[in-house]
């Protein structure tokens, strides 16, 4: 049986889930060929509205759903994600322009996800207190209400489901807003297979849109937690938005993380890492290799082989032949890349590889000759782009790897790994990986940035507790207090 059936889609999931929404729609593209997939509706302020009702009217009941039929759910899901993950990597790979090996990598991770989330359900929810009066004193985690998670077109499935999958096992309600360009990946996929696993109707409401949906869903009253997923230029406006409606914003932010490659390291499996790390969904993720601090000693060597490699990448349709790089999502994020592109040439940079496009199918390039000033060095380019400086003492390196606000991830290569953990505390980021590239996730680890990253570590165990749940504190006396007045 097919999830994604379009007798569903018609009646369900295209019109935005349990109502239709009332914005029009707008067409679902394949970036690879420009092709009009399917089309899907798009939610105004007042669908988002109706949902985030419905949501608050429906958790209650979810919340007071045995911890065992939440958790039953949610393994049902895990379940779905692989009975259907042929079905839901066609989507990933033509909605989102992934590669074989990424899509399988999301469709995987989103069910193990789905079950580190049911294994929440049954986590301890709070703690006795000591008191100093005669009373039973307790902490007590309850959850939030409703959440709003909004998601980026990147890695749209595993980006939805870190934060549905622990909310909802731990008794929210959820109203998810996909990007529009990857709302079937983002957003119908999760629906169908939370509605196929037995979730309540209601609990889970989908709101694909633009900005103003993410606007008004971080507005609604009913939302008391939002968990955002995007750039730092966004997070901040969300982040503001939430503030001034005195609810938590759980922010994901940009990056532009440094690969640190000492001398000591194997030059030809640095290489190899590094292009992942750079060329991974054509550099289009938030842990992305932005910047390659090689030492000087080997520094030629290691930018002669890293533009070899990216001279001889495969780029392509991921849906027709067998590639290592697919399309940008779209023209404005490929004349984004190449702006940033030909800004560092014209300031001094030079390409050893790349630097060309066609369509939407960007060339993984290197620049060479990089400078404190060099656009694609210090921004966030969010493209395949590998700017690569030498550098000639361990100081250098922890001087330009600490230079600039970002502070997501952190790569070190070296044979030598106590340097690389030594190294790797004199520089503030939320994830480091000593002898591996940047991008790395995993469904049991903490993720989060600091600096314009983000606000800190959450996805996790613990870290989700406390992201999708309040504590309150409860007393309990035998016999009721007499009082002087």
């Amino acid at each position: 049986m097919s999830l994604l059936d379009p007798a569903i889609w018609s009646g369900k999931a295209f019109t935005g889930g349990w109502t239709t929404m009332s914005g029009g729609t707008a067409p679902v593209v394949e970036p690879a060929t420009g092709a009009e997939l399917e089309r899907i509706g798009l939610a105004t302020a007042g669908d988002v509205t109706a949902a985030a009702e419905r949501a608050a009217r429906a958790q209650a009941a979810w919340a007071r759903t045995p911890y065992t039929e939440r958790a039953a759910v949610l393994r049902r899901a895990g379940d779905l994600f692989t009975r259907h993950a042929e079905e839901i990597h066609g989507w990933l790979i033509r909605e989102a322009g992934s590669i074989p090996g990424k899509a399988a990598f999301e469709t995987g991770t989103a069910a193990q996800e789905c079950y580190e989330a049911a294994a929440l359900a049954s986590r301890p929810i709070g703690e006795v207190l000591p008191s100093a009066e005669p009373r039973l004193s307790m902490a007590r985690r309850v959850p939030a209400g409703v959440v709003g998670v909004i998601v980026p077109f990147n890695v749209p499935l595993i980006l939805a489901i870190r934060s549905v999958a622990p909310a909802l096992a731990l008794g929210n309600a959820v109203v998810l807003k996909p990007d529009v360009r990857t709302a079937v990946c983002g957003g119908v996929v999760v629906q169908r297979v939370f509605e196929e696993a037995g979730l309540p109707e209601g609990v889970l409401a989908l709101v694909p849109g633009g900005a103003d949906t993410g606007a008004a869903l971080v507005a609604d009253p009913h939302v008391r937690v939002i968990s955002f997923t995007g750039s730092t230029a966004a997070g901040r406006k969300v982040g503001a938005a939430a503030a001034e409606h005195l609810k938590r914003a759980h922010l994901e932010l940009g990056g532009n993380s440094a690969l640190i490659v000492l001398p000591d390291t194997d030059l030809d499996r640095a290489v190899s890492t590094a292009a992942w790390g750079s060329f991974f969904h054509q550099g289009q993720i938030c842990m992305t290799t932005g910047r390659h601090l090689v030492h000087r000693s080997i520094a030629e060597e290691y930018i002669a082989r890293l533009a070899d490699k990216a001279n001889n990448l495969p780029v392509g349709d991921p849906a027709k032949e067998e590639v290592a790089l697919g399309p940008i999502i779209d023209a404005g994020q490929r004349d984004k890349i190449h702006a940033l592109v030909r800004a560092s040439v014209d300031g001094g940079a030079r390409l050893a590889a790349g630097g060309t496009y066609e369509s939407l199918f960007y060339r993984p390039t290197v620049l060479r000759d990089i400078t404190d000033t060099t656009p694609a060095y210090t921004e966030e380019v969010f493209g395949p782009v590998a700017p690569v400086r030498a550098f000639d003492d361990l100081e250098e390196a922890v001087a330009l790897a600490t230079a600039g606000p970002y502070g997501l991830a952190v790569g070190i290569l070296t044979a030598d790994v106590m340097r690389g953990l030594e190294l790797a505390e004199r520089i503030p980021t939320g994830l480091v990986h000593v002898n591996d590239q940047t991008v790395n996730d995993e469904a049991v680890a903490p993720f989060g940035g600091v600096g314009v990253s983000g606000t800190g570590a959450r996805f996790g165990g613990v870290a989700n507790i406390e992201a999708f749940t309040e504590t309150r504190w409860i007393t309990a006396r035998g016999t009721q207090v007499e009082y002087p007045f």
